[in-house]
């Protein structure tokens, strides 16, 4: 299991009380979560600026980690994705800690393809040598993420289209190979642009903002635009991460898109 976090804004805004402040914020999760579990096996923080995409990622826990209290301290931006790991897959490097990132894009998983080890070389081969030749660690979330962009293709198909096709292969190839192994795939991916997802085997919720949200815990609203500046964003967390804010649970075989205006659609 892993925990986590994605922020998508049409505003910049800082997300540390989120990351370490909150009630139930994603380095309290590190430690222990709602099942009490703990997140040991690395961190990581990816920023968008100038719609290039920034990553830090270490393999101390997150919630031993100044070096995680300050990047979450500095995120200051309309897209954010976190990661903690708790390993299944591929062993702790910092080749398989993510969220891994390729040119604009960057992805996260929660889940484990149990099977992975009997389809690796099937996903190797769908996903075309460019793309093959670009894998860094041993994690079936990395290549998940890799044959996802192959699914774009040169038409440069929806993410949405191309993340349920991803899901759709793997998980026949996996209940091919074992039809009795785990298969799970809760999964943030975003371009910079747009956010898409899925839910598959584990918890995932979200939060809508249609206002520059004030913070529960310091009661500031973390953005540095005029107060009456269209603003919207969309949290998407694994775990509820406020006490005052209406969380919807994402319905389990969902693919969902935030879309750049911060719109966010569920499809079954």
């Amino acid at each position: 299991m892993c925990r986590l976090y994605g922020f998508h804004s049409t505003v910049p805004r800082k997300v540390e009380c989120e990351l370490i402040e909150s009630q139930n914020s994603l380095i309290r999760q590190s430690a222990n979560d709602e099942h009490g579990t703990d997140h040991p096996h690395g961190w990581g923080l990816v920023t968008y600026y100038d719609e290039e995409a920034h990553a830090d990622r270490q393999l101390e826990p997150a919630y031993k980690s100044e070096k995680f209290r300050w990047a979450a301290g500095q995120a200051y931006s309309r897209t954010i994705l976190a990661h903690v790991r708790r390993a299944t897959v591929g062993p702790v490097t910092l080749e398989n800690t993510h969220p891994f990132v390729t040119g604009h894009h960057s992805f996260v998983h929660n889940g484990t393809i149990e099977a992975f080890p009997l389809i690796r070389q099937r996903m190797i081969e769908a996903m075309g040598k460019e793309l093959a030749g670009r894998i860094r660690g041993t994690t079936d979330s990395e290549h998940v993420f890799l044959l996802a962009l192959s699914r774009l293709g040169e038409n440069s198909k929806p993410m949405t289209e191309a993340l349920a096709e991803t899901r759709d292969l793997v998980r026949d190839w996996a209940r091919e190979a074992n039809p009795d192994a785990e298969f799970a795939l809760n999964v943030i991916w975003t371009n910079g642009a747009s956010m898409v997802g899925s839910r598959l085997g584990r918890s995932l919720w979200y939060t809508p903002r249609d206002h520059a949200h004030i913070c529960e815990i310091c009661g500031t609203n973390h953005t540095r635009a005029a107060e009456d500046e269209p603003y919207n964003a969309v949290v998407l967390a694994s775990e509820k991460l406020t006490r005052t804010e209406e969380w919807t649970s994402i319905a389990e075989g969902s693919i969902f898109e935030v879309r750049e205006d911060c719109e966010i659609t569920v499809t079954s």
